[in-house]
């Protein structure tokens, strides 16, 4: 149970490259590696809260008002990372902007609020929000890199700024005096990249599986 949780959230049901949700922060902030790690982060937090309250509170809520209620304790989690973020990571709340609130709305939270942690324990929903968060975690880091690398040949630049000294080990500059292509950080490049990564993933999946190979035969 617990590994199938960890491989949805990670792989088979992966937020951005299998159920397509929460595109709009996922080409926003992903100019670079540090923005989409900063954006998954904070989204993890509310996704793993969320559940946990979701969970917690299953059968005290009528489920005629579950939606409503379900968004108000999303709401009230983002606030909260909103003002974390502004009071402790200003620079990365600078970068992330209005995107943070928008966690409100991602479609994400609220249904995994709705299809899971309404339905199962409260350590099997947290699991689930860690994972799912993980997951969308990897997918705006990865999407961020590789825009980064190929509009302006580093990697995680500024992580120091954005996201605490603490990270300034992952600043790497790959491709010295790189001119660096402009479309990779505007938003078509979000779109191009997205679109190679969701190919690449469909290929993978659909690769012949491996034939077993049968016993030599032993003579009598």
């Amino acid at each position: 149970m617990k590994l199938d949780v960890l491989k949805d959230g990670l792989w088979h049901n992966n937020v951005v490259f299998s159920q397509m949700l929460a595109l709009c922060p996922t080409m926003a902030v992903t100019t670079s590696g540090s923005n989409g790690l900063g954006m998954g982060l904070a989204t993890t937090a509310v996704l793993v809260c969320s559940n946990l309250l979701v969970a917690s509170i299953r059968h005290l809520v009528s489920p005629q008002v579950r939606i409503p209620v379900f968004v108000v304790l999303i709401a009230t989690l983002v606030t909260v990372v909103d003002l974390a973020l502004n009071a402790w990571l200003h620079e990365l709340y600078k970068v992330l902007g209005l995107f943070i609130a928008l966690i409100v709305v991602n479609c994400a939270i609220l249904g995994r609020a709705e299809a899971f942690a309404s339905k199962n324990t409260v350590p099997a929903a947290a699991l689930d929000g860690l994972a799912m968060g993980l997951g969308f975690t990897a997918a705006l880091t990865l999407i961020g890199l590789i825009r980064e690398l190929l509009g302006s040949g580093t990697l995680f630049a500024q992580a120091s700024l954005l996201l605490g000294p603490g990270f300034r080990f992952l600043e790497t500059t790959v491709l010295p005096d790189y001119g660096g292509v402009l479309l990779m950080i505007l938003p078509p490049g979000g779109f191009l990249v997205l679109g190679l990564l969701l190919a690449a993933r469909r290929a993978w999946e659909a690769r012949p599986a491996p034939r077993a190979v049968s016993p030599a035969p032993t003579s009598a």
